[in-house]
């Protein structure tokens, strides 16, 4: 089991943008609009602190990882040892040994409350990578209302939403540059999720 932090630029911030998507004007078919288009993926990978967030993201990840492997080796062994035990039994002769039946719901029972904690663990990467964006996404938006009122915009789309854009309503590389100038890292503390909870991170 290999545990991925997830990506920066995920379908969660998705809903960030769409909230931005700012269709600041009426569409009318009989008046022009002025669109700008931007591309969420690479403003939040390639700016300076989507880079830092993303790196943070990999060491929580591996230390994530390392607990994970650290819990699960006892089960691992209990498991082998079993196995080794049981290779010449029958089936039957398995459930007239009451000690190896034992160990055996408690192994499963063991293998449940790992996979418990390793979605437990999963979740805390989930919040913490929100936590860290809260104020990259903040000043996000201020950089963008600031080229929509520069430009007189009204209509802001993510790539994702157009089959087709012009590189001149493009405005991906300027707001990484403004971006850059106005913040290049922010805290990436892990967040520690209740072992208990709903695990959904509201």
């Amino acid at each position: 089991m290999t545990f991925q932090p997830s990506q920066i630029a995920s379908k969660r911030i998705r809903a960030f943008f769409a909230g931005i998507v700012l269709a600041l004007g009426t569409l009318g078919a009989a008046h022009a609009q002025n669109i700008l288009v931007i591309n969420e993926e690479t403003i939040l990978t390639e700016s300076q602190v989507g880079r830092h967030i993303a790196s943070q993201l990999e060491v929580i990840g591996r230390e994530i990882q390392t607990e994970l492997e650290a819990a699960a080796q006892p089960l691992n062994q209990e498991n082998e040892a079993l196995q080794a035990e049981t290779s010449a039994l029958s089936q039957d002769a398995i459930q007239q040994r009451p000690d190896l039946m034992q160990r055996i719901q408690q192994l499963q029972q063991n293998a449940q409350q790992l996979e418990r904690l390793r979605r437990v663990r999963q979740q805390e990467l989930v919040l913490t990578e929100r936590q860290a964006l809260r104020p990259v996404l903040e000043t996000l938006q201020t950089v963008l209302q600031e080229l929509v009122n520069e430009r007189s915009a009204t209509v802001l789309l993510d790539r994702s939403q157009v089959v087709y854009a012009a590189d001149s309503v493009d405005v991906t590389a300027t707001v990484i540059e403004r971006l850059n100038q106005r913040i290049q890292t922010t805290p990436v503390t892990r967040v520690r999720a209740p072992e208990g909870g709903s695990g959904n991170g509201q």
